[in-house]
């Protein structure tokens, strides 16, 4: 019998419990699965949606306010789900990841999550270390499609081809067809899309980690659309941050050269620029001309929900495209994924890519795949089973 649970039922949450459900009860009428969340409407369209799907009567809906701190009273809903669970995948906003970590830990229960801010990853796997001895969990923090699946692809090639002069990563989610403000469709939680806009990144520059501002190094990119059935639009990249999370530290001294930069339509770059120079991404209250205050980010956050969030009852037609190019000293390889919202599911490739590269990840230490215990994703899977596990999900990964 093995319990899983899911924490936030949001767009990957419920992507995730889908995935757990298909690959990870599949038919055990012994296992079951929680699912949790601070709405309980949420939850139960989600239960309703993922019944539709599977068939799946195996589902137990918990309805409790997330933990800011392990020690907080609303803390005893997860401990208590925790300690019932053998897995556990967390769809929550990155600001609960601590507190569920030490959770865990106390649980002893496995737990991934998707990551998304590079401190507090650090800072989860800091507690893990110092509180694993002799526990048999492991803590998987960003497990999603990046950070997570360019972390494996990065670790990949640095397995094939050795120490590597440079590589370079990069990954778009994107609507099929432009649309909106921005040519861009919100396909995932807004303060992570504003988390990855804003701040500073950290690369490898010289072999050593260095940090570079976030919105700058913007350059073209060949996105061969034509190859999957689409028309050929013009993108461009530019430097993000928390896409490669623990990597420039895992890799210092393997690899010289190591950056990610995100993928949009060209033209999306001015556009966003002109709100990080007006101030509209800060994190600190100003006061406003009319009286009262507010914080920029909330601001454009509320704004960005209401104009990037499409209308259409059945989701996004989208597009998740990630190329991890490395080049070592006489040998090169070039790790390219592609996927589209699935018609099957009508999940979209956002949450495919990036619930189910998790949920394959959490489902490896089951089967002996991810190493337990505390320490980076690209350290613990592994990426042969990995790539093998995503073509499993229909998810294409094309090696050359």
């Amino acid at each position: 019998m093995t319990t899983f649970l899911v924490m936030g039922l949001g767009l990957q949450g419920t992507a995730a419990a889908h995935d757990l459900i298909v690959n990870g009860i599949a038919g055990d009428a012994s296992s079951r699965i929680l699912l949790m969340d601070n709405d309980s409407r949420r939850l139960q369209a989600a239960r309703e949606r993922l019944f539709a799907l599977t068939g799946c009567g195996q589902m137990e809906t918990i309805v409790a306010e997330a933990p800011l701190e392990a020690a907080a009273p609303e803390a005893d809903a997860f401990r208590e789900a925790l300690h019932a669970a053998d897995a556990a995948l967390n769809g929550l906003p990155y600001r609960y990841s601590q507190a569920l970590t030490e959770l865990a830990l106390d649980s002893g229960c496995h737990l991934a999550d998707l990551g998304g801010n590079t401190a507090i990853v650090r800072g989860q796997l800091d507690t893990a270390a110092r509180h694993w001895a002799g526990k048999t969990t492991a803590i998987l923090p960003d497990c999603g499609l990046m950070p997570g699946m360019g972390n494996l692809f990065v670790a990949h090639a640095v397995r094939e081809l050795g120490a590597c002069d440079e590589v370079r990563v990069r990954c778009g989610g994107l609507p099929v067809v432009p649309s909106g403000p921005l040519d861009y469709a919100l396909l995932f939680n807004v303060y992570g899309l504003i988390n990855e806009y804003f701040g500073r990144a950290q690369v490898l520059r010289g072999g050593a980690v260095r940090e570079v501002e976030t919105f700058t190094e913007l350059e073209s990119i060949a996105v061969d659309l034509e190859r999957y059935g689409l028309p050929a639009r013009a993108c461009e990249a530019f430097i993000t941050s928390g896409g490669l999370s623990t990597t420039p530290w895992t890799f210092a001294g393997q690899i010289g050269e190591l950056d990610y930069k995100t993928v949009r339509y060209r033209g999306h770059f001015d556009k966003v620029r002109l709100l990080v120079e007006l101030g509209l991404l800060g994190e600190d209250e100003i006061e406003l001309l009319r009286g009262g205050s507010a914080v920029p980010r909330d601001v454009l956050a509320t704004l960005l929900e209401r104009v990037l969030v499409s209308d259409d009852p059945d989701g996004v037609d989208d597009l998740a495209f990630l190329r991890v190019t490395a080049r070592a000293s006489s040998s090169s390889m070039e790790l390219e994924m592609f996927d589209r919202r699935s018609t099957a599911t009508g999940f979209t490739a956002m949450e495919r890519t990036t619930a189910y590269s998790a949920t394959a990840c959490l489902l490896g230490v089951l089967s002996g795949h991810t190493e337990i215990g505390a320490g980076p994703i690209e350290k613990a899977v592994d990426t042969d089973w990995y790539l093998q596990a995503l073509a499993a999900r229909g998810i294409q990964v094309r090696v050359s």
